[in-house]
């Protein structure tokens, strides 16, 4: 009986590099290719489909199957047993295709006496450039080793058509012209700024011109030599780097570091050598592999960690082609924008920050490694810019809006001249803030308002200082977990609290405990199922009473690092009394274990909670004798109150946060603080806006807290404002029924010169 692989599969790869090798019509030699897979595999069907620019499989050339067919069939991705391999970038063998549930029977192939199925995807920088395919009368079960020789094929077939003979116009069709004009592309805000530079295309990725290993146990040995080469490059950069000096930037490279050293990672490299594949090939294919893998993910965070994996291969590459130091630096014009599909953090440290104007990722989140980076070196950064890389050219000019999430391609004479002027305005702005920074926030009439910033990384600290804040209103300690690898001891957790306590110097600091869950998921954090609507779930102190571990670990921390200092703790989405009393119990717990040890405590304690869920309003008479403070988390809590989800772009905009209902909800809670002698301070997108601070401050709020860049706008509305003449003027109109107030507010604000 013949096997699927009936020939040794390194006999057919060097037909295939002869064939590579050759010029001529493109298609001709496809279905060359074809011929010879056939023919070497026992296969009675051999087929490639290529993917189109329409995200449509196109029959391109098959053995076996009606020649008519060719160009005819075509599968959308997700469609039959071909769509279904592009759709999930995996392979998918079968005995009996048409048993399957998502067999697609095309009566133009002939295929319906073809029973056994075997196909694999053709993978090129993460992305699917088409489907191999091969086909049998008889039923078969293929092994594993057969679905591998397939993918070892398709390795090389992907690198033909993506670079080599089979990459022509003429297969794809001729180029789109509206590429070349000025255009707009929408992205996400991970690092924010405004930035104008020319492109640069992040472009690591290394051609592989020798497959077949001559010497099989020579690439072991450079497999080897470049693995290591590797790790110590990592060692270098973790001892040089000006952002592997504090803080998270380090953890960062920590975690890439221990990829560099995944053991899974290095069997399946020697794995693919072994098959006969050069070093170089076995990195591409296992990379390709992987990444196909991680896209199948659901977790977030995890997919971010797709950017590291990038990363490594490509470096691997640069130290198998004898590159020194492995690095993918290259050479940048004086003001250059990056772009690229995906960056690890290693990669973006590798670009001279000097040159670097800004970044546009296709992929990335804010959480993604890079992002923090940049966001260490100051450095805009746009992610979910979707297709940018196919969009731009090197040397375009690119302008970067990282305040309003837009970028401007090969912008014209209008555009370039609009954002010069509002770089030439915001650096006036920030002279006019900056003169502002010792000024105290104190009203015309002398009301005095503090002004703190929200902070969750040790690089946020510094703007303490820029800006003059009074302090830090919120600290959002689950950024720290969110960027480490695995959990942090209490050893590490405390010598992290008391370096953000050491750089607030003397300026208070109001730590809020781990806000975990819903689309927060820590990269160690199991999911135990998929929920519905996470912001509502399991998620902040309902996961910490459910895990006490985990927060009694944190509590210890935090203690332990506020020895001898004040320390101000506050326990996030906390629904009724109950919850913060049990969560107040742990802390206690935490505290006796202090004196029975005869451990330091902090010079004072003060704890408090976050009013995000409208339920804890009806509970505050109560609440309020046991917390030392009150902060309102106007995003949650808006969100709640409306059923909004505020992320959903067709209903967030739908009712405005200076709407009556929100504001005399917010003077409620005030009125009810005041009454109780309870410090209340609000905390959200609503402090950081000038005219929504303008009517907290008219409400009665002394303290908010905002993004670190919003301290200057608010302090000069503060110093504009007559207090008592806005609070009489909003206690005649929030018991309106009006959908907003922000026009009235607005016309007031005009009126009496306030600045917002």
């Amino acid at each position: 009986m013949n096997e699927l692989v009936a020939n040794n599969p390194r006999i057919l790869l060097r037909q295939l590099h002869v064939v590579m090798a050759e010029s001529g019509d493109p298609e001709a030699l496809l279905a060359r290719v074809v011929r010879l897979i056939a023919s070497n595999m026992a296969a009675e069907v051999c087929s490639v489909y290529l993917m189109g620019a329409d995200n449509v499989l196109e029959l391109f050339a098959t053995e076996g199957l009606n020649a008519e067919a060719v160009h005819l069939t075509r599968l959308r991705v997700g469609e039959g047993l071909t769509g279904e391999i592009a759709a999930h970038a995996r392979p998918l063998s079968l005995v009996d295709a048409q048993a399957h549930p998502k067999y697609a029977y095309r009566p133009e192939t002939g295929e319906e006496v073809y029973h056994s199925f075997a196909g694999v995807p053709l993978l090129r920088g993460g992305r699917v450039l088409g489907v191999l395919i091969v086909q049998n009368r008889t039923p078969r079960n293929y092994t594993d080793e057969d679905v591998e020789a397939l993918q070892t094929i398709a390795m090389v077939l992907a690198e033909m058509v993506g670079s080599g003979p089979l990459a022509e116009p003429t297969l794809f069709g001729d180029g789109d012209q509206a590429a070349f004009l000025p255009r707009r592309v929408e992205g996400r805000v991970l690092s924010d700024g405004l930035a104008m530079g020319h492109a640069v295309l992040h472009a690591p990725r290394i051609e592989v011109s020798h497959t077949i290993a001559d010497d099989v146990p020579d690439e072991r040995r450079r497999l080897t030599e470049a693995v290591g080469n590797l790790r110590d490059g990592i060692e270098d950069m973790l001892a040089s780097s000006k952002a592997a000096k504090s803080g998270e930037s380090r953890d960062i490279l920590e975690t890439y570091r221990m990829f560099a050293h995944d053991h899974g990672w290095l069997m399946r490299l020697e794995a693919a050598v072994d098959s006969g594949l050069t070093a170089e090939a076995a990195v591409m294919r296992v990379h390709e592999e992987t990444r196909a893998r991680m896209h199948e993910v659901a977790d977030p965070y995890l997919r971010e960690r797709l950017a590291d994996l990038d990363d490594l291969a490509n470096r691997l590459f640069q130290h198998l082609i004898g590159r020194a130091g492995g690095s993918l630096k290259v050479e940048l014009p004086d003001q250059a924008v990056l772009v690229a599909r995906d960056l690890g953090p290693a990669e973006l440290l590798d670009y001279d920050p000097g040159r670097l104007r800004a970044v546009l990722l296709e992929n990335g989140s804010a959480t993604s490694h890079a992002a923090i980076v940049a966001r260490a070196l100051e450095i805009p950064v746009l992610g979910r810019c979707d297709q940018v890389t196919d969009l731009v050219f090197p040397g375009d000019l690119i302008v970067v809006d990282g305040d309003h999430g837009q970028a401007f391609l090969r912008p014209g004479e209008n555009i370039v001249e609009a954002f010069t002027n509002s770089l030439k305005a915001r650096a006036e702005r920030r002279a006019h803030f900056a003169a502002l920074r010792d000024l105290p926030a104190v009203s015309k009439d002398g009301t005095t308002v503090s002004l703190n910033i929200n902070a969750g990384l040790l690089i946020d600290m510094h703007h303490l200082q820029v800006t003059g804040a009074d302090g830090v209103g919120l600290y959002r300690t689950e950024l720290n977990f969110m960027v480490r690898a695995s959990m942090p001891s209490i050893r590490q957790q405390t010598e992290y609290y008391s370096r953000v306590l050491d750089q607030a110097d003397d300026c208070p600091v109001v730590f809020r405990t781990l806000d975990i869950g819903g689309d927060k998921l820590l990269p160690y954090q199991n999911a135990d199922h998929k929920e519905e609507n996470p912001a509502m779930g399991w998620r902040a102190i309902r996961i910490a009473l459910d895990r006490p571990a985990l927060l009694r670990s944190q509590l210890r921390a935090l203690l332990q690092a506020a020895a001898g200092r004040s320390l101000s703790v506050m326990f996030p989405m906390v629904s009724e009394v109950a919850e913060f009393r049990a969560a107040r119990r742990l802390l206690q717990v935490e505290l006796d274990r202090l004196e029975r040890f005869d451990r330091p405590r902090p010079a004072s304690l003060k704890v408090g909670t976050m009013l995000e869920v409208p339920a804890l309003v009806w509970q505050l008479p109560t609440l309020l004798a046991e917390i030392d403070f009150l902060s309102i988390g106007s995003n949650d809590l808006v969100q709640f109150l409306f059923a909004v989800d505020r992320t959903s772009a067709r209903v967030a905009d739908r009712y405005d946060r200076l709407s009556p209902i929100v504001l005399s909800l917010f003077q409620d809670v005030v009125r009810q603080c005041e009454r109780a002698n309870t410090p209340v301070s609000l905390c959200g997108d609503m402090a950081g806006s000038p005219l929504d601070a303008m009517a907290l401050v008219g409400l009665g709020f002394r303290s908010v807290s905002m993004p670190p860049a919003a301290i200057g706008p608010v302090k000069q509305m503060v110093r504009t404002l007559d207090v008592g003449r806005l609070a009489a003027f909003l206690s005649t109109r929030v018991d309106g029924v009006e959908h907003s107030l922000r026009d009235t507010l607005e016309d007031y604000a005009h009126k009496e010169g306030v600045v917002i």
